[in-house]
């Protein structure tokens, strides 16, 4: 109940996404609407997967992966920055991280994305700003490190990975989606670079 009264927008969020997700699983045309269809988009044609692809996932580990991240920093987050501000971070960091795969794959037909990895990583580096001295955990290195350097091989990877594309992983969103929690969080809090600064030199 706590976490209703605290932290609602989160809430309805967590809950809402594990529900259609797992309708989704078993509902294929609902599957198949929702779904990021970037040449359909690219074409002005359903522009709504831009906010529906994030309500499902691949399959139960990309659910359970996705929503652990979600959990862990989700709700300290719109604790930290309020609900109204946590709830435009959110969706516009799942709108805005699939832009750029929608440019990328506007002219193939086959080409689908779904979940919120986006968004999530929106969260993620607005946390990061927040607290970049806490530790966090980079699989498969057994040792937590800094958020900060956490975010900065990140950053890295996706970027390797989206040049590579050898996998089924949209690293475009999760690049693009920690861009913008950045950028949403440096417009939406005044004095997050100070606080930032302050934290990672220790002064804060």
């Amino acid at each position: 109940m706590d976490y209703i009264n605290n932290t609602p927008v989160a809430s309805l969020i967590f809950v809402f996404t594990i529900i259609t997700s797992i309708y989704a699983f078993n509902d294929h045309t609902l599957f198949g609407k929702f779904m990021l269809h970037p040449y359909s988009v690219s074409r002005r044609h359903k522009l709504y997967t831009l906010i529906t692809s994030g309500l499902i996932h691949a399959d139960w580990m990309h659910l359970i992966f996705n929503m652990m991240t979600f959990f862990f920093f989700a709700f300290r987050l719109e604790a930290m920055i309020g609900s109204w501000q946590f709830g435009i971070l959110y969706f516009l960091g799942l709108i805005l991280s699939d832009i750029p795969s929608v440019i990328k794959h506007k002219d193939d037909m086959w080409y689908n994305s779904l979940g919120a990895s986006g968004a999530i990583s929106a969260v993620l580096f607005s946390f990061i700003l927040h607290d970049p001295m806490s530790k966090m955990m980079i699989f498969p290195l057994p040792i937590p490190i800094w958020a900060w350097l956490f975010g900065l091989l990140y950053l890295a990877y996706c970027w390797q990975m989206s040049k590579r594309s050898q996998d089924n992983i949209n690293h475009d969103a999760h690049f693009f989606g920690a861009l913008t929690g950045m950028i949403i969080t440096i417009l939406l809090v005044p004095g997050i670079i100070p606080n930032f600064i302050a934290r990672l030199t220790g002064n804060g």
